[in-house]
């Protein structure tokens, strides 16, 4: 079941929207608080907590730009290609109407999505009083 023109309506309203929300938000910078390797001087966890702020900071930016990214290429594709709109990239598959309301710049539906991202790894709870 193809998007109904209302459907496309919303979803290019989302994508808009998301671009101004993520483009308003100004690029974060966090200055180094120590500029010379020879002048430690302060706090020595000052350093760590100030590049661990960096690397958020940097993350939230990347994060950011991928958004920008990916809803522009989905702005195009409802330009481009209307009658795609909605598609997995993938299987062809139509995405389900809620994933686009959540994510409108899904490219692909759930099942190629795990595919793509791989199999979880790691130590996964079992139960609710299992920490391991």
């Amino acid at each position: 079941m193809a998007l109904t023109v209302a459907q496309k309506r919303t979803l290019r309203r989302a994508l808009q929207a998301l671009v101004s929300d993520v483009s308003a938000r100004a690029v974060r910078r966090i200055a180094p608080n120590r500029t010379d390797e020879t002048k430690v001087g302060g706090d020595e966890d000052e350093q760590p907590l100030n590049e661990m702020l960096q690397a958020i900071a940097s993350d939230r930016n990347r994060a950011s730009g991928d958004a920008i990214g990916r809803a522009h290429r989905a702005l195009e594709k409802l330009d481009r290609a209307p009658d795609e709109a909605g598609a997995c990239e993938e299987c062809g598959e139509d995405i389900p109407w809620a994933r686009l309301k959540a994510m409108p710049y899904a490219e692909l539906c759930v099942a190629c999505q795990a595919r793509r991202d791989g199999p979880q790894r790691g130590p996964t709870r079992r139960g609710l009083t299992d920490f391991r």
